[in-house]
C-alpha cells in the first residue's frame, strides 16, 4: 500500500514561472519533484520535455530571466532563511556562478537584468561597501563582469517585500516601490540606471497601497487603494495624468501585467476566486479559459499578444501553458499522474460571522466515513485560498478528515472592506470569531467532531489562538511557525517590512500598544488550554522567529501542559522540503489521532 505522507508530500507545484522575452523559453520552480525547490524549462514551441536545470540542497527563487532566455537571476537562501543571496544561472552549460555573499543579517529584494545585460539591479538593506545593515533598502546595481557594485540611491524606509525594481522597456530607468510614511502605504518613483532623476510619480496617500508594472516607457498601470477602494488606473510619466479604467464594487483588481502587444492583464479577484481580464483602450474583456481547468493565471506575457500561464483547480496538480492570443492553450508543463493519489474537490461553503459579515471558505469532505473537522486556516493575513491544489490538505482528506479552509477577514479577494477589517480590531480580534464561526456552521451541516486547527505564518497564530481562547470547541492543534506572544513576534522578527506589517495591521508597536498586543497574544491565555497543541517551526525562520516557539515550550512545561514539538533545523518560514513534509504528516496524522481518541475517550467515559 503506497504510504499516503510520502504521496502527498511528492505532490507536484508550480511556482517562480517566469517566460523569456523572445518567447521562445519558459522557465518555473517545481516543489515536490525533489527534496528541494529547483527550476526547470521547456521550450515553449513544445520541441522537448521540461528539463530540470538546478540541483540544490536548497530551495532557488527566479527573479528575472534574460530576453533570449541564455541566463536566469536566481536567489536562494541557506535553510530558506529568506536571508538571500544572488546567483547566475547558464542554460545552457547548467553553471551556477555567485553573485553577492551567502549571509544571515540582511535581505535581498527583487533583482532584474540590465538592458543589455552587463549588469543587474536589485535591492538590499545592507551597505556593501562597510558591511554595516542599513536601516531601509538602498537600490543596487552590479556589474556582472566584475562584481563592482554601486548604490544608485538610499531609502530609509522598508522595501515592498516581494516587489523588486523593474526595469523600462528602453532599459533606461527603474520603477521603485517604496513606503515613505505610513506602514502599509507605498509610493510608485522613478530613477534612472545610472543612479540620476530620482522622483516620485505616484503618492495616492501615505496608508493606500500600489502595484504597477510599466506598459511603455511613458505610461504605467496600477492597482492602487484610492478613495477607499481599490482601482485599476494608468499613469503618464510626461503629464502626470491619470486614467482610472475601473475599481470596485465592479472589479477587485489585484495586480497588474505588461503584455506585449496592444493589451495588459488586469489580475482582480471574484470573491475568493483569481481571474484576468485584458485592458485596452480603456475596455476590459475576459482573458479567455480554454485549458480544461477552473481557473488560469497569466504570469508572462508572450510575444503577439500570448501568456505563460498557470491553469489549475484542485483537482490535479497544476498545469503550465501557452495561451494564444485567440486564447487557444498548449500545455508545457504537466506532472505526470499518479494512480494513488485521490484529489477531493471543495465546495464553496459560506456562514456568516457573528457580527454579520458575510463569509466563505473551501470545505473538503472525505469519502467514506469522517474522523474529525480540521480548520487549515492559510497564512497573511492579507492573502487567500482559492479552489487549487493544496497537498497538505489533500493529504489530510485523504486519511479520513473533513478540511475547511476559511477565508476569513483580513483575506484578500473580497473587496477592500473585507480585507481591511482585520485591523479595525488588530490581530487576534473578530477574525478569530469569523473562523470559530465557520468551524461551528460546518458542524451544523452534518460534519462531526472532534475539531482540530492547524496552519502555517498568521494560520499558525490562529491555530494557538483557537487552542488557547476557543478550548470549548477545539481538542487540537497544530500551530506551524505561527505568533506566540506579539511582542515576541515584533521584537524577533529580523524582518524590518516584518516589523513595519506588525505595526499596520496592530496600529502600533507594542510600546505603544502594550494591552492590545498581549490580549491578542496566545501565550498569555495557556491556562485555558482544554485539548492538546504540537508546535511545528523551522528554525531558521527570520519571519515569525523560533523564539515565539522557544518560549512557547518552556511556558507549556512549566504550566504541566502535554505537548508535542517537531522541529527543523533546515527549514524557514514553513515546512517545504519533500523529506520534512514526509515527516510533518505523519507526525501530525498520529497526533491527530491520539487527541481525537483522547477526546472521543472523555466523552463515553
Amino acid at each position: 500500500m503506497t504510504d499516503l505522507a510520502t504521496l502527498w508530500a511528492a505532490c507536484p507545484q508550480l511556482s517562480n514561472i517566469h517566460a523569456s522575452a523572445n518567447g521562445k523559453w519558459a522557465f518555473w520552480c517545481w516543489q515536490g519533484m525533489t527534496d528541494s525547490d529547483d527550476v526547470w524549462c521547456a521550450p515553449l514551441d513544445g520541441s522537448a520535455p521540461p528539463r530540470r536545470l538546478t540541483h540544490g540542497q536548497d530551495h532557488f527563487l527566479i527573479r528575472d530571466v534574460s530576453p533570449d532566455g541564455a541566463r536566469l537571476l536566481l536567489a536562494q537562501s541557506v535553510n530558506a532563511c529568506e536571508h538571500d543571496h544572488l546567483l547566475l544561472l547558464d542554460r545552457d552549460s547548467g553553471a551556477l556562478t555567485q553573485l553577492t555573499p551567502t549571509q544571515s543579517t540582511h535581505y535581498v529584494y527583487g533583482g532584474c537584468f540590465s538592458a543589455d545585460g552587463t549588469s543587474v539591479f536589485f535591492q538590499a538593506d545592507i551597505d556593501y561597501a562597510t558591511g554595516d545593515v542599513t536601516q531601509g533598502s538602498w537600490l543596487w546595481s552590479q556589474d556582472l563582469a566584475t562584481g563592482a557594485r554601486t548604490c544608485l540611491a538610499r531609502a530609509d524606509s522598508p522595501p515592498h517585500f516581494y516587489v523588486g525594481p523593474k526595469l523600462s522597456p528602453d532599459g533606461t530607468r527603474l520603477l521603485w516601490h517604496r513606503s515613505e510614511r505610513d506602514p502599509g502605504g507605498y509610493q510608485l518613483w522613478t530613477i534612472g540606471t545610472d543612479g540620476t532623476g530620482l522622483r516620485e510619480v505616484l503618492n495616492l496617500g501615505p496608508k493606500n497601497n500600489v502595484l504597477a508594472d510599466w506598459l511603455g516607457d511613458d505610461r504605467i498601470a496600477f492597482v492602487a487603494e484610492h478613495d477607499d477602494r481599490d482601482r485599476l488606473g494608468t499613469l503618464t510619466l510626461s503629464t502626470g495624468a491619470i486614467d482610472w479604467i475601473a475599481g470596485e464594487p465592479e472589479l477587485c483588481p489585484h495586480d497588474v501585467l505588461a503584455g506585449t502587444g496592444t493589451a495588459f492583464v488586469c489580475i482582480h479577484h471574484d470573491q475568493s476566486n483569481t481571474r484576468a481580464a485584458l485592458v485596452e483602450d480603456g475596455r476590459l474583456r475576459a482573458l479567455p479559459n480554454h485549458s480544461g481547468r477552473r481557473s488560469l493565471l497569466p504570469h508572462a506575457a508572450l510575444p503577439n499578444g500570448g501568456w505563460l500561464a498557470e491553469a489549475y483547480d484542485a483537482d490535479a496538480p497544476h498545469d503550465l501553458v501557452a495561451v494564444a492570443a485567440d486564447g487557444t492553450c498548449r500545455v508545457i508543463a504537466r506532472a505526470e499522474p499518479s494512480p494513488d493519489r485521490h484529489f477531493v474537490a471543495p465546495k464553496d461553503f459560506r456562514w456568516v460571522a457573528p457580527d454579520g459579515m458575510a463569509m466563505q471558505g473551501w470545505l473538503y469532505r472525505p469519502e467514506g466515513h469522517c474522523k474529525g473537522l480540521i480548520g487549515y486556516v492559510h497564512g497573511g493575513p492579507t492573502w487567500h485560498s482559492e479552489d487549487w491544489v493544496n497537498p497538505k490538505i489533500q493529504f489530510f482528506v485523504a486519511q479520513g478528515y473533513a478540511v475547511l479552509d476559511p477565508n476569513y477577514r483580513g483575506s484578500t479577494g473580497f473587496g477592500r472592506v473585507h480585507r481591511e477589517a482585520v485591523k479595525d480590531d488588530g490581530w487576534g480580534g473578530r477574525e478569530q470569531a469569523d473562523i470559530k464561526a465557520g468551524l461551528e456552521a460546518a458542524l451544523a451541516s452534518g460534519i462531526p467532531g472532534p475539531v482540530a486547527v492547524m496552519g502555517n505564518s498568521y494560520g499558525g497564530f490562529s491555530s494557538w489562538f483557537a487552542i488557547t481562547r476557543h478550548s470549548d470547541l477545539v481538542t487540537a492543534a497544530i500551530p506551524m511557525c505561527g505568533m506566540y506572544r506579539l511582542d515576541i513576534d515584533y521584537h524577533a522578527t529580523e524582518m524590518p517590512h516584518g516589523r513595519a506589517y506588525s505595526e499596520e495591521m496592530m496600529g502600533g508597536t507594542p510600546e505603544e500598544l502594550p494591552e492590545k498586543y498581549a490580549n491578542a497574544s496566545p501565550g498569555r491565555f495557556i491556562d485555558q488550554i482544554r485539548g492538546q497543541v504540537m508546535v511545528v517551526h523551522g528554525l531558521a525562520d527570520s519571519n515569525v522567529g523560533p523564539e515565539n516557539t522557544h518560549v512557547a515550550l518552556r511556558e507549556l512545561a512549566a504550566a504541566g501542559i502535554p505537548h508535542d514539538s517537531l522541529l527543523f533545523d533546515n527549514e524557514g518560514h514553513g515546512i517545504f522540503r519533500r523529506s520534512n513534509v514526509e515527516t510533518y504528516l505523519r507526525r501530525a496524522t498520529g497526533f491527530l489521532t491520539k487527541a481525537f481518541r483522547a477526546t472521543n475517550g472523555q466523552t463515553s467515559a
